[in-house]
């Protein structure tokens, strides 16, 4: 049963969502970015060790609250790690007020037909037991669109709906990611059969289900008003996609009712040589222009 309070503030308060969830194939690239060089450590488990005392610097920072930071998404080895004895999730909502997520996927399939789908999520059920235990609200999956191929298209949105029902009957919020690549040529056509096919299945969800949407910032703004507004949906949120965080804050503000679930663009500008004052504030800064670029009109 999805937790009501965090539901609410989901669907209502002004804030946005931090992504926290780098996997072990970005984990590198994100720390080089934060000052630790490979050199740093030695094998994956001194890796590991150090991102999660990055995302545990983050989440203690004193501006790092529910205030404006209703959600953050956790990597599956930061939801079984504890901050301070407390369980990462736990400490997130009990100390905090920020909502927990938890990214389910897997990575992603060799591209077909413009598309990159999920690699198949082995195992699923059990880890969204394993979330359910540790008090994780929803879920997030990516899939990425590299061509405006209307098959291709249809095919990761279909994988997406059909994976977010099994979330769902867990009782957890499915966040459903099929981002568009922002290089790509014809990036406004694809966005355009994005949207027509995310249409289609809202539709076709049972009264009384909803999900949340991820997608990268629109070429025309405000393409995705009809999926803010449409009654299946509880959140749309928009990722950085390699925007910098001026040219992303830029953007989102261009697009009503849509918040932001960043996450390079969270950490810019943040080092493991800075003191704690330099750190918070580097933060803090970061996080009120998020939160501007996010608040509803």
């Amino acid at each position: 049963m999805m937790n009501a309070t965090m539901a609410q503030q989901m669907t209502e308060k002004d804030g946005f969502i931090a992504a926290l969830d780098q996997s072990g194939g970005s984990t590198p690239k994100a720390l080089k970015l934060y000052g630790v060089d490979e050199s740093a450590y030695a094998n994956d488990a001194e890796m590991y060790a150090l991102i999660h005392e990055m995302r545990a610097r983050i989440i203690k920072s004193p501006a790092f609250t529910g205030e404006k930071v209703i959600g953050a998404i956790l990597f599956e080895r930061t939801m079984d790690s504890d901050i301070d004895g407390i369980p990462t999730a736990d400490y997130l909502w009990d100390k905090r007020g920020i909502v927990p997520f938890l990214k389910v996927d897997k990575g992603l399939a060799d591209e077909a037909n413009g598309v990159q789908l999920m690699k198949p999520i082995d195992g699923l059920d059990q880890l969204l037991e394993r979330a359910v235990a540790k008090n994780i609200f929803g879920t997030k999956m990516r899939s990425v669109v590299n061509a405006a191929d209307k098959a291709g298209i249809e095919a990761i949105v279909a994988q997406q709906f059909e994976i977010g029902k099994q979330i769902l009957g867990h009782g957890l919020m499915p966040i459903i990611e099929p981002e568009v690549n922002i290089k790509i040529a014809d990036k406004a056509e694809a966005e355009d059969l994005l949207l027509a096919s995310i249409r289609r299945h809202l539709d076709a969800l049972p009264a009384g289900q909803r999900v949340m949407l991820k997608l990268s910032l629109p070429t025309k703004a405000n393409l995705y008003k009809p999926l803010v507004e449409h009654p299946r949906v509880m959140r749309v949120v928009a990722l950085s996609g390699g925007y910098s965080r001026d040219e992303a804050n830029r953007l989102l503000s261009a697009n009503d009712g849509v918040i932001a679930s960043f996450s390079r663009a969270l950490t810019e500008g943040l080092s493991h040589g800075q003191s704690d004052a330099e750190f918070d504030a580097a933060l803090s800064a970061t996080i009120d222009s998020i939160f501007e670029a996010s608040r509803k009109a």
